[in-house]
């Protein structure tokens, strides 16, 4: 009798390991349980060099500012693909607004400006902590806060859709 409690005690603490492990490995987690999305700011990004702009219609209506730090400006001077760990690109999203101003000195409507800030994203490279998103960390904050994980699930499969590029969709504007 104690033989047979012992063999359920040890199955169900077996079964418990193996739901627990792939709970965490269809969340998105890696490396020892760390979850594919930045969830803090990486300090000073907004003094990191340009990279490019970007523009974005339909819904969004929306101008950035594309800025990498040392690491990713090397790279991206360099043409090194894939881009190496510690590689950080942030976007700087605003909407994008009529500049009546502007279009006074033209003469006719057609100036836009940045308008409100509408949020920030990063792709941090670590090719270990984010193994399971091609060693690309996805995140996105508005009014600095960070996106939860349902709105972040989209990140990877659309930026792996863009592997020629190692799922970095801005180029470098010199």
């Amino acid at each position: 009798m104690r033989r047979l409690i012992f063999l359920l005690v040890t199955a169900a603490l077996i079964a418990g390991v193996f739901v627990t492990m792939t709970a965490k490995a269809r969340a998105g987690h890696a490396d020892g349980g760390a979850a594919p999305y930045v969830t803090t700011m990486p300090p000073g990004y907004r003094d990191w060099k340009f990279i490019s702009v970007a523009h974005e219609e339909a819904g969004l209506n929306s101008f950035s500012a594309v800025l990498g730090n040392d690491v990713a400006i090397k790279a991206y001077r360099a043409r090194t693909l894939p881009y190496p760990d510690g590689t950080i690109i942030v976007a700087l999203h605003y909407s994008f607004v009529p500049s009546e101003e502007n279009d006074k000195v033209f003469g006719k409507p057609q100036s836009f400006v940045a308008g409100a800030p509408t949020n920030v994203q990063f792709m941090i490279k670590d090719s270990k902590k984010y193994a399971v998103t091609g060693g690309w960390g996805f995140g996105h904050f508005k009014d600095g806060k960070p996106a939860d994980a349902t709105f972040m699930q989209p990140c990877f499969p659309c930026h792996a859709l863009d592997k020629n590029d190692d799922m970095v969709f801005t180029h470098y504007a010199p």
